[in-house]
């Protein structure tokens, strides 16, 4: 496996330029730049090589797994910390994937043999609109991870006067991510299903399923293709369609204990489902 140790030569020496040498210099964002676009390259080269496949559906639609999350990087580096950007400038969807999700959400909390109301997870929080508007109003205390440092740190802000209740705040990419064991009543998931691929969505889905409590309860709302799995050139992902995700899901022995498709989405848009998952 000599790549491996061509690439941690390569990812060394870049640290080392970005601590010694860019850290505090006017041309730093112009070496990020230089960076991205050469590294993009390197990944391209280096997955000629024959490394360990994906799933062969994900594999053969996204080609390249470090490209896929490199440019999925890059495409979030541009959208502004707003509601607009976190909606992808549909802003007319948010109230009506607001309510959609609050009333899903109770069917599965605050009753004999279903969740508490102590503890909530938001995986891809962005700005903490999921945060803000369905999970706040019913848990003590969430915690929200997001790839994107800048997201967080607008999510401070907006949430408002609650935000004294998200305790942590984790700036990881999902697929790097695992959730502290046995803290959540419920585990929120919407709208990056699709940035993960079928391997890492599986892996991550089980680490989610031993940071649940008990009668705790993973819910995954995202766009669902209408058949076979298409890629998103635009943001680097993929939408599958429903049979593909459930047959992820049934491989991390989680139960799909509801599936709803959201009715009130205009036809013109992706279908949106929402699967609760024990």
């Amino acid at each position: 496996m000599e790549w491996i140790k061509a690439h941690n030569a390569f990812k060394s020496r870049w640290d080392k330029t970005d601590d010694d040498m860019c850290r505090h210099s006017m041309s730093f964002f112009l070496h990020k730049t230089i960076r991205s676009d050469f590294f993009s390259s390197y990944l391209f080269l280096l997955e000629g090589l024959p490394l360990v496949k994906l799933f062969a559906l994900t594999s053969e639609v996204i080609n390249g797994e470090m490209q896929f999350y490199a440019r999925a990087k890059r495409f979030y580096d541009d959208v502004p910390a707003t509601e607009e950007g976190m909606m992808g400038n549909y802003l007319e969807l948010n109230s009506i994937d607001l309510q959609a999700s609050c009333v899903f959400l109770r069917k599965f909390v605050g009753g004999p043999g279903k969740a508490d109301t102590v503890y909530a997870l938001d995986c891809g929080c962005g700005i903490g609109r999921v945060t803000r508007y369905v999970l706040l109003p019913l848990f003590s205390s969430v915690d929200v991870v997001d790839m994107m440092d800048n997201f967080l740190f607008e999510a401070l802000s907006y949430i408002g006067k609650d935000v004294k209740k998200v305790k942590d705040y984790f700036c990881f990419p999902l697929q790097e991510f695992t959730p502290p064991i046995r803290k959540y009543d419920v585990i929120w998931i919407q709208w990056v299903t699709g940035h993960l691929t079928d391997k890492d969505l599986m892996l991550f889905l089980i680490r989610c399923k031993n940071s649940l409590k008990n009668d705790g309860v993973i819910i995954i709302k995202d766009n669902v293709g209408r058949e076979g799995c298409i890629l998103d050139q635009t943001d680097s992902s993929v939408i599958r369609d429903i049979e593909i995700l459930m047959d992820i899901i049934e491989k991390t022995d989680l139960q799909i204990i509801c599936a709803e498709k959201q009715l009130d989405i205009p036809e013109q848009f992706v279908p949106v489902w929402m699967l609760a998952l024990k």
